[in-house]
């Protein structure tokens, strides 16, 4: 039997299981990657939902996993239009059966997969978290409302599976080529060079992120003391930054807590190796709250059943975009977003409740700025935690309202990084 795998987010050959379904199942296996129209568009708030930081790192990551693809004996074929018809035309083309693909569980992915099932054998192999769903230690709809009840059921009911190997080969049909990688003209993005004042220089793929790992935990052992330093601001090392690989599946959470572990093992095992494990769970988390509620993670009023009465002022909106509010923390904060693709995790926090609680704008407009701009950008990621922050997520207190002038004075009380990301222009008293 003939079989497609239709890649999305999950670009590596490494621990892959709908690769390694795939393999197994078929005489010959056609990879492809399908240039999504729909993830090219303008959403609601007239923001394209691609940007060019991510949109530059996707392109880095499929020519990586075709690399490794033709070095297993394969290839990658690269294809637009919608999946439904992609994949049909591609099917009849190679008579090929089957397609296998990682399954997704928000909107719009799950769309497209219900819109290929529909023409197709469709095989979902599920594999984006680090705890598996058939491991979990409840029913779905059981999910804990409060992450800290998720965790201590998960770590205490459920293991974290072992990463798989990766396949021996694979087998094209007779005379298959790969197709050439698109640029950025080509799928009608304007290039944007990352400011050189950024964290890291992000290269997208798979090596990338191992090259990333091993520099971390290795070469430097920065995990060692990744609890005492994953608040700051400036530097390449003040954290782990693995969230743009695996937001593309570069690299899995499973690989990375197979590596923590081996960390543990050979070099030392205290709070700071146990809190990036905490972190994945985190991640986890907002992957199930997305599985369970579906849809309403998109939502004004999240999973509360009232939402506040929130604004949708452009003018004010736009400034917090452009960092020119009153605040010269969320304005460093907003100016490194819009010239790398990047923000630490203390200040998303910040400027997203500033947004929604002190300029009072709907968490939406957020959402979909940063959905355009991050390279590390899922969607149960980016919008669970903005639901959480307005307050109708899984947020166990009422308001999750950040007192600015209190964080920057813990966390950036020499004005440093204010500085770094300072520049003149003239500020909204907003």
């Amino acid at each position: 039997m003939r079989s497609l795998i239709w890649f999305r987010n999950d670009l590596r050959v490494t621990d892959n299981a709908t690769l390694n379904a795939a393999v197994k199942a078929s005489t010959a296996v056609i990879p492809v990657y399908i240039l999504d129209p729909e993830q090219w568009s303008e959403n609601r708030w007239g923001h394209a939902k691609t940007g060019p930081f991510r949109a530059q790192f996707l392109l880095e990551s499929l020519a990586d996993l075709k690399a490794d693809l033709e070095d297993m004996g394969g290839t990658l074929l690269i294809r637009r239009g919608a999946p439904a018809e992609v994949l049909k035309a591609l099917a009849e083309e190679f008579d090929a059966k089957t397609v296998f693909a990682t399954a997704e569980h928000t909107r719009e992915e799950v769309d497209r997969q219900e819109q290929v099932s529909e023409v197709l054998d469709l095989r979902l192999e599920e594999q984006l978290t680090m705890y598996h769903p058939d491991d979990l230690p409840f029913e779905l709809h059981q999910l804990p409302d409060v992450f800290t009840r998720f965790r201590g059921k998960m770590e205490k009911r459920s293991e974290v599976r072992d990463p798989l190997t990766e396949p021996e080969g694979l087998t094209l049909p007779e005379g298959l080529k790969g197709d050439a990688l698109p640029s950025l003209d080509d799928l009608g993005v304007e290039a944007k060079v990352a400011d050189a004042r950024g964290v890291l220089p992000f290269k997208g793929g798979a090596a990338a992120a191992w090259e990333r790992l091993d520099h971390y935990f290795w070469d430097t052992k920065k995990l060692r003391v990744y609890k005492k330093t994953r608040n700051g601001l400036l530097g390449g090392d003040y954290s782990s930054k693995f969230s743009p690989w695996l937001a593309l599946g570069c690299i899995s959470p499973r690989e990375i807590h197979a590596q923590v572990r081996a960390f543990e093992k050979e070099i030392e095992k205290n709070e700071d190796t146990y809190w990036l494990i905490f972190e994945l769970i985190w991640r986890d988390y907002f992957r199930y709250v997305a599985m369970r509620y579906g849809n309403r993670i998109f939502h004004k009023r999240g999973i509360k059943e009232e939402a506040p009465k929130w604004r949708t002022d452009r003018r004010v909106f736009e400034a917090w975009c452009e960092g020119r509010t009153k605040c010269d923390f969320v304005n460093a904060n907003m100016r490194e977003l819009a010239a790398t693709g990047f923000m630490s995790n203390r200040g998303r926090q910040n400027v997203a409740s500033y947004l929604v609680h002190d300029l009072g704008v709907d968490w939406r407009l957020g959402a979909s700025w940063f959905e355009h701009l991050l390279l590390d950008h899922d969607p149960a990621s980016n919008y669970g935690n903005w639901i959480y922050v307005a307050g109708v997520g899984n947020d166990p207190r009422p308001s999750r309202k950040f007192n600015t002038t209190g964080q920057v004075e813990r966390y950036d009380a020499d004005g440093k990084y204010r500085r770094h990301w300072s520049h003149a222009t003239l500020e909204l008293d907003l």
